[in-house]
């Protein structure tokens, strides 16, 4: 296949940002891609724009992303609205390395941006309350929860106030873990202060502070075992990347040293399957397609993001994409195996859990971080020779896993 390329990446910092709207998150992070990459307005030739929450949040259900790009000086190309929950960004990705390959363009953007953030909880929290299917909830509940049963809840260890949903959906996954693998809250805690630590060094990070286990297992309740610095918080902000081909990377006089490979990137949908099919997990599924495209495998992958929207889904997606053993993600957690110096660094950029996870923005903010390191371009939270790097987003419910499932693996 033809060889695709990342040239530029740009993202604004992700956190509660009240003073700036979508347009202005979106202008930013486009405007920064362009900068990265040497490249004026007018070399895009298609555009993709990830967004999960705006027709909830402010009622612009249609046409976000030309409303967005048109403000920020981008129109006449292509642009296509992508929508697939939490990978919405990801997906954009997959979409834009997929026009050009495709011979369809030869210089396609991909951004992703939202506006999460509100004063109205109950209004910020139901934002998610229609990533599975809303025809079958209470049946989808019942069976999640049944998944959970086993381990005993502690008294007093389930917030008081709103959160999301998914929140309970991955207490039960964890509790289902923690039966069937003897996997341990500290362990579930050992991650989310492994990536708490990482992002003290991201300038972009929502959050900054770090945390040592103890203090994470001590911290304010969310819902058994996953305690809030376990948690994604809600978050604002944007993040671009620019791909091209070949061609292009000559005709625009492109600096070729920047420039980073794609060697797959792979869009999944979940299936049916029994809880303990644990291989036949759609990023399971997802990361071997990836993998045998891009003639790589696990032992290959330098560094990863993965969609830690809890500690739980850092284990889980560590183990599908076969980092370690099924059952072994929270082993090598409190190991020390997934920090930066460890054998398999995941999230250096401090992961959803501190990074933050503007939603349709995610799986591009992961873009930005992996083509920093793979330039060696990451500062203190650099990994040492990265060469192949490896994006894992996931988005929604249906069944007892991701709806969609997007495995990106980049190279220098």
């Amino acid at each position: 296949m033809e060889e695709i390329y990342v040239v530029g990446v740009g993202m604004t910092p992700f956190g509660r940002l009240l003073d700036k709207d979508i347009k202005t998150l979106t202008g930013a992070a486009v405007q920064a891609a362009l900068d990265d990459a040497g490249l004026r307005k007018e070399d895009l030739q298609g555009a993709f724009f990830g967004n999960a929450s705006q027709g909830h949040m402010d009622g612009q259900q249609m046409i976000r992303g030309q409303i967005a790009l048109r403000e920020a000086g981008i129109g006449r190309v292509p642009v296509v609205n992508v929508e697939n929950a939490c990978a919405s960004g990801s997906s954009a990705f997959a979409l834009a390395v997929m026009q050009v390959r495709a011979g369809a363009a030869d210089v396609a953007l991909a951004v992703g941006a939202e506006k999460m953030f509100s004063t109205d909880k109950a209004q910020m929290f139901s934002v998610f309350d229609s990533a599975w299917d809303v025809s079958r909830a209470d049946e989808i509940r019942d069976r999640l929860l049944q998944m959970g049963h086993g381990v005993e809840v502690p008294e007093g260890s389930t917030s008081p106030k709103p959160y999301s949903v998914f929140m309970d959906v991955y207490a039960t996954f964890a509790r289902s873990h923690m039966r069937r693998w003897g996997t341990t809250q500290r362990q579930l805690a050992a991650v989310a202060a492994k990536n708490h630590a990482h992002s003290v060094h991201n300038s972009l990070s929502q959050y900054r502070t770090s945390y040592t286990i103890d203090e994470v297992l001590a911290a304010a309740p969310i819902t058994y075992p996953l305690t809030l610095p376990m948690c994604s918080p809600v978050s604002d902000g944007a993040a671009a990347a620019i791909v091209c081909n070949g061609a292009a990377l000559a005709r625009l006089n492109i600096d070729r040293r920047r420039a980073i490979r794609v060697l797959a990137s792979v869009v999944q949908s979940g299936s049916d399957r029994n809880d303990d099919d644990y291989a036949l997990h759609c990023t399971a599924l997802a990361s071997k397609r990836a993998y045998e495209i891009a003639g790589v495998g696990p032992d290959d992958v330098s560094v990863a993001e993965v969609h830690d929207a809890t500690a739980m889904g850092e284990i889980i997606q560590t183990e599908n994409l076969g980092f370690c053993a099924f059952g072994e993600g929270g082993v090598i957690a409190e190991r020390g195996d997934t920090r930066i110096g460890g054998r398999i660094p995941v999230n250096p950029s401090g992961g959803l859990e501190s990074k933050g996870h503007p939603v349709g923005a995610t799986g591009l903010g992961q873009i930005h971080e992996l083509v920093a390191q793979l330039r060696g371009e990451a500062g203190a939270r650099q990994v040492e020779g990265a060469r192949i790097a490896l994006a894992e987003n996931g988005g929604g419910l249906q069944g007892i896993e991701e709806a969609a499932a997007v495995v990106t693996i980049l190279s220098r």
